[in-house]
């Protein structure tokens, strides 16, 4: 029997993101982490050096669609738990400790993720990987609007 596609629209597409959040979200709290200090600690962890803290936590707040003092404080709770490290008057870098944790994490949802996307040929994953790209980008113009408009 085979089944037919559900058209992609904004269920389909926040059922996938909360399954595959959900297993993140298993492997992040066998490690101690939140969600949102696993995006905040990734941005460090790949930027290569040193990260400006105020647009670090811009970084989160725009990755999270959430308000900039949420942020911060996920900032800073990476810190308080040696994660991050202050480098100078602004500046934050990955800890030893924050760099073996992320490569742990990484790691492990790399070996799920490979089981998830396993036999999906790799054009299909190009078509969605443009479809998303194109939804994220009209739904961020779209709260751009919402945030601009005077009603707000």
């Amino acid at each position: 029997m085979t089944t037919t596609a559900p058209p992609v629209d904004g269920r389909v597409i926040g059922l996938a993101h909360y399954a595959s959040r959900a297993v993140l979200e298993g492997v992040l709290s066998r490690h101690g982490l939140s969600f949102q200090q696993s995006v905040a600690l990734r941005l460090v962890a790949v930027a290569g050096g040193p990260v400006d803290r105020v647009r670090l936590a811009g970084d989160v707040a725009g990755a999270l669609k959430t308000g900039r003092p949420e942020a911060d404080g996920v900032v800073g709770g990476l810190i308080t738990a040696g994660l991050l490290a202050p480098d100078g008057p602004s500046p934050v870098r990955i800890t030893d400790a924050g760099r073996a944790l992320h490569e742990t994490v990484s790691a492990e949802t790399e070996v799920i993720a490979a089981r998830i996307y396993a036999g999906i040929p790799s054009d299909e994953l190009a078509a969605a990987g443009r479809v998303l790209a194109l939804v994220t980008e009209r739904a961020d113009r779209e709260l751009a609007a919402v945030a601009a408009s005077p009603d707000q």
